[in-house]
């Protein structure tokens, strides 16, 4: 018996993945039918791969976070647009106002610090490749009948009962 887990042939963490990125969207988009006023003491620290796919900031941004940024949503923002793919907003860096588009799939971290609530995330890489993987060899031809070489992996554990 090996202590490798196999490779999962269903994507589950880009599920989750995609799933918590939706919070983000959808607190931002909640904001956004509010009237673009956060709540009582909510503000927002959200940060992003700036060169992922999609990410739309202005060149003096992008050179002095040519990996990654945080920006803050709190006070001064305008603007805020969400849309099924991602968010932008307008604001203002050292007194210059700038206009920044985001894609949830850029996101690496959502916090609010003033709930202690938090997420991270995995940037999202559109242009990886999945990594090839050899055929399955259970259910292959030449299995015998007998179960002596049935191609199975299933393994029984029998906890059995306290009494």
């Amino acid at each position: 018996m090996s202590d490798e887990t196999p490779d999962s042939l269903i994507p589950y963490d880009e599920i989750v993945q995609e799933a918590l990125r939706a919070v983000v969207g959808r607190v931002l988009g909640e904001i956004v039918q509010g009237g673009s006023e956060l709540p009582g003491n909510h503000h927002f620290y959200i940060t992003f791969k700036t060169g992922a796919t999609g990410v739309s900031i202005p060149p003096h941004l992008r050179e002095r976070f040519p990996d990654e940024m945080t920006i803050v949503l709190q006070n001064k923002f305008w603007d805020l647009q969400v849309s099924e793919d991602g968010f932008s907003v307008g604001l203002s860096f050292n007194q210059v106002p700038a206009k920044l588009s985001i894609p949830f799939s850029a996101i690496t971290a959502f916090v609010d610090p003033a709930v202690d609530f938090g997420l991270q995330f995995q940037a999202t890489v559109a242009e990886m490749e999945p990594e090839a993987h050899e055929d399955a060899e259970n259910d292959g031809e030449g299995d015998t009948p007998d179960g002596s070489d049935d191609g199975s992996n299933v393994v029984t554990v029998d906890f059995g009962r306290k009494k």
